[in-house]
């Protein structure tokens, strides 16, 4: 099915029962937010929201809510992109087989964006908007599905273009309503080479922030695609339909889409932006970002806004990672020499925490089996795209177990904790940047890194019982317990030093991990919840402990379990919480609805 609006894939989906409307009027203030939420939770069609309190235009929500549904949007482009992406990895295909790839080459040359002479939008202000509040918190009310596109001031057109997805605030805060709003874009963002390269001229980077149109759009603009393939191809590609642009007034339009907000961003020009409730499950907190003078606001007749809830995983957002990983999963182990499989993890905001499996050959020829080629991939993986952002790194050997998959997680951590010497293996990266997101370090952008690899034939077996007073058993090899509230950096030292002298002559049998953390029950509940927890609220120099632990030539290490702090910290950024008001309010709604 190919789409040429936001409305031919409602009608698609409606046709098919993937969607689903609502009549009652609705507040953008937190209700449709709730609304999204209980019907994303069951795994519930599209919702598509017909009579927003003040607003003149609908809304849709849950597009991608499930894979199913994400895949039946491009049922028709879907493989065929694949075996593109493929053959960008891997030309020799196209050689051996020229023929057999011959369509795929005219798909290709037929996805190059198209310009065309005229447009037929309407303008309105900022204010007429849809102006959806997600969580209580929330700075205002956000876009949050933007295709965000500039160009390279040196080098304009289309194809030196970036299209991403950066949070957009409407309203709130220093915001002047209608002439101002926030863009916030986090550090390794094509957007950023863009206004940097501006600023060196000391002129303001023009900016379009397209909303809906195609869906394969909106993927485009979170797609991290192999290095001279563009966004705007890839979105022609997978549409099945030539990405379509003009220019008015030296701002480029996307003419397939329901609305474009055009402006420019100045030199140095920032004002406060956020809280925001994001993907790793809590807010981020009030910086200060790019703030763009609009300069105009355009929508097409009829326009439908597509909007999602952020929040801690799974949500929506969860499904373009899913969508990514089966379009492009093999092209990043192609990049890589040695890597076979990553996964940025989910349920852990994705760059907290990455598991990966390569292949150790640097000396076959002995009997000795230690982390060597693991460690280069790993360093590989750390300066390699948005990879680049992850905070903790496991890798393991994939000859170790040929069967092992990263994405098997639970598996996964067994089999590297009956591997794994805390002894040796442990690799920190110190004063480093993380994740915008991520507040488990220092300061904004600023933490550390740790990676951590595992070689060779089982040396242990893992417990399956909890051998400590006060633990749960999160699952083999790793238990949580609950300890003091946290009360600063130098007063946990000595409590966790403390604590593991008292343990160490204690049956450790099997015990591989020990998570320190607010909540056990909850930790031990759920492989999701450890996950979230542990490696969303631990900052690796600061709140990785041993027993017996040691430092030698500033190698770090430890003879016993690994102990993480996993505690909320008073920096943290406050997790997400529903507003049990808005709930009651759309109890009826969503009874009707599920």
């Amino acid at each position: 099915m190919i789409y040429k609006s936001t409305t031919d894939l409602i009608n698609d989906l409606e046709q098919h029962r993937h969607l689903i409307r609502i009549k009652e009027e609705v507040n953008g203030e937190l209700e449709m937010a709730a609304i999204h939420l209980r019907v994303f939770e069951k795994g519930g069609p599209a919702i598509l929201f017909e009579n927003i309190k003040g607003c003149e235009f609908q809304a849709v929500s849950n597009l991608f809510g499930t894979m199913e549904r994400s895949k039946f949007i491009f049922r028709s482009t879907f493989d065929k992109v694949q075996q593109l992406i493929e053959l960008k990895n891997n030309p020799i295909k196209a050689i051996k087989s020229p023929f057999k790839h011959l369509s795929l080459g005219w798909f290709a040359l037929n996805s190059l964006p198209k310009k065309v002479s005229s447009h037929d939008f309407l303008e309105t202000t900022i204010d007429k908007l849809p102006l959806i509040k997600c969580w209580k918190k929330d700075g205002g009310a956000f876009i949050t599905l933007p295709q965000v596109y500039s160009e390279d001031i040196e080098k304009p057109g289309v194809m030196n273009s970036n299209l991403g997805m950066y949070r957009v605030q409407l309203n709130g805060n220093e915001y002047e309503l209608n002439k101002e709003i926030g863009l916030h874009y986090q550090i390794h963002r094509g957007i950023g080479v863009h206004q940097a390269k501006a600023n060196r001229l000391g002129k303001p980077l023009k900016v379009s922030i397209f909303i809906g149109g195609n869906p394969a759009h909106t993927l485009a603009a979170v797609m991290p695609l192999p290095e001279g393939l563009s966004e705007l191809t890839f979105a022609g590609a997978l549409s099945g339909r030539r990405f379509r642009y003009t220019y008015q007034e030296g701002y480029c339009l996307s003419t397939d889409a329901d609305f474009v907000i055009t402006g420019e961003i100045y030199p140095n020009a920032t004002k406060p932006e956020g809280p925001f409730g994001d993907h790793l499950g809590y807010y981020s907190l009030t910086h200060n970002f790019p703030v763009m003078k609009v300069h105009k606001v355009y929508h097409k007749k009829n326009a439908i806004w597509p909007f999602t809830v952020v929040g801690r995983p799974p949500q929506e957002d969860s499904q373009f990672g899913a969508l990514i990983h089966e379009l492009s999963g093999s092209a990043i182990p192609k990049e890589i020499p040695g890597l076979h499989e990553v996964n940025a993890v989910d349920a852990a905001g994705v760059h907290p925490l990455l598991l990966a499996v390569g292949s150790e050959r640097y000396t076959p020829y002995t009997t000795l089996k230690q982390p060597q080629e693991l460690l280069t991939i790993a360093n590989h993986i750390l300066g390699f795209g948005q990879l680049s952002l992850a905070k903790y790194v496991f890798i393991t050997n994939k000859e170790d177990n040929p069967e092992l998959s990263c994405n098997d997680i639970k598996n996964y951590f067994i089999h590297f904790l009956e591997r794994v010497d805390w002894k040796r293996d442990v690799h920190f990266q110190t004063n480093t940047t993380i994740d915008t997101l991520d507040y488990s370090g220092n300061a904004i952008n600023s933490g550390s890194k740790v990676v951590i690899a595992a070689v060779g034939d089982k040396k242990r077996s893992l417990c399956d019982s909890c051998l400590l007073d006060n633990a749960k058993l999160v699952q083999l090899g790793i238990i949580a317990i609950n300890f003091n509230e946290f009360k600063g950096y130098e007063a946990a030292q000595k409590e966790i030093a403390i604590y593991a002298e008292q343990i160490k002559n204690k049956n450790l049998d099997g015990i591989m991990l020990i998570l320190l953390v607010d909540d056990a029950d909850f930790v031990a509940a759920n492989l999701n919840n450890f996950l979230w927890v542990t490696f969303t609220r631990s900052n690796p120099a600061n709140d990785i402990y041993g027993v017996n632990e040691f430092i030698n030539n500033k190698h770090w290490g430890c003879e016993g379990p690994l102990i993480i702090d996993a505690r909320i910290k008073p920096h943290h950024a406050p997790p997400l919480e529903k507003d049990e008001e808005v709930e009651k309010r759309v109890d009826e709604i969503c009874q009707l609805l599920i």
